[in-house]
């Protein structure tokens, strides 16, 4: 009883919008996002929304093996020369090998993932097992991989100052090539290090800040566009790399062998600014930190849709104050 109490402010929010929406239509101002079109490139699929050359994005698939998964060893290269299919119409594609199958489907605002991977080595794959895919501007061809020219450099963050990641204070910057762990992994991923130093890390220091979710968003220069990856089982997020990517590193482990697991994920891909690329992911992947829907099983659909609106609501409202209490703590250490 005293859950429904504490819900009850949000209640009549969610019932108050569920008036407002009634008397406007059922549904809030303003259109649904373009659907991107997914077309095949050199290491994977890309995504573009027609007719803007300056959104494109391309999704190395996939570049690192991280503890022990696929192959042993802490940090081994992932393979990129998969079989890949995209449709005529640009809305499906599907990345396959006898370990992976990711499938790809086109809607508005991004691309809905759904990664199967199963375990095809003769051992168990620890719990911090990862794989990380590449989300990146692509690369002028001709240009040296190991530090390629970027080919949409609308997307490629030079400064580092339009990328960002969610630490528990909310939307933070991630302006550096730290890694940044799965806080709830943190144990485990430490246990794993020599006396906290891993073979990666002179490329990528480990950060003290810890990620809250699997999500990395990335603004256009021209302040136009907004695009993100999500993984909702996710070892960490890092960025600014040779090919001025993103890494959300996908969790594939526990896994023993001839065991197979499924991870969902998103793309994002929509006009706006990074508060819009949350607000999609908090309703996509119903991400909380400290709002807790009243429901335990579905109830009315109308009512439901109410409460997700005004869920992601209290979530961008929430994330944003954690933002600029980032940026307060960041200016601090400046000075």
């Amino acid at each position: 009883m005293l859950r429904y109490k504490r819900s009850l402010p949000l209640l009549l929010a969610a019932l108050c919008l569920a008036l407002a929406l009634a008397a406007a239509g059922g549904e809030p101002a303003g259109a649904a996002p373009p659907q991107p079109t997914l077309f095949e490139w050199e290491r994977g699929i890309a995504l573009r929304l027609p007719k803007e050359p300056a959104s494109a994005m391309y999704l190395w698939f996939y570049e690192w093996n991280m503890f022990e998964a696929m192959e042993p060893g802490q940090h081994t290269h992932g393979a990129f020369k998969l079989e890949r299919s995209v449709n005529p119409e640009g809305a499906d594609a599907v990345i396959s090998s006898p370990a992976l199958r990711l499938t790809v489907r086109a809607v508005p605002g991004g691309a809905e993932l759904l990664l199967r991977v199963t375990n095809l080595t003769a051992h168990d794959w620890p719990e911090i097992a990862g794989i990380i895919p590449c989300w990146n501007p692509g690369r002028v061809e001709g240009t040296d991989p190991s530090n390629p020219a970027a080919l949409n450099r609308n997307f490629s963050d030079p400064g580092r100052g339009k990328t960002f990641f969610l630490s528990a204070a909310g939307l933070t910057p991630l302006s550096s090539r730290e890694i940044h762990f799965n806080d709830s992994l943190r144990g485990a991923i430490d246990r794993a290090s020599d006396r906290g130093s891993f073979v990666f890390s002179n490329k990528w220091p480990t950060s003290a800040v810890n990620a809250a979710a699997g999500l990395l968003v990335r603004e256009s220069e021209d302040g136009r566009w907004v695009t993100g990856i999500a993984w909702d089982d996710y070892l960490s997020v890092q960025g600014h790399n040779p090919w001025s990517c993103m890494h959300a590193c996908i969790r594939v482990g526990p896994l023993k062998p001839k065991q197979s697991k499924t991870v969902r994920g998103k793309l994002y891909l929509l006009p706006g600014a990074r508060q819009e690329c949350l607000a999609r992911f908090c309703e996509d992947f119903h991400w909380s930190s400290g709002f807790e829907s009243p429901f335990s099983a579905p109830v009315d659909s109308f009512f439901n849709r109410v409460w997700a609106q005004s869920f992601r609501a209290a979530q961008v409202e929430r994330a944003l104050r954690g933002e600029a209490r980032a940026a307060t703590a960041v200016a601090k250490v400046k000075k």
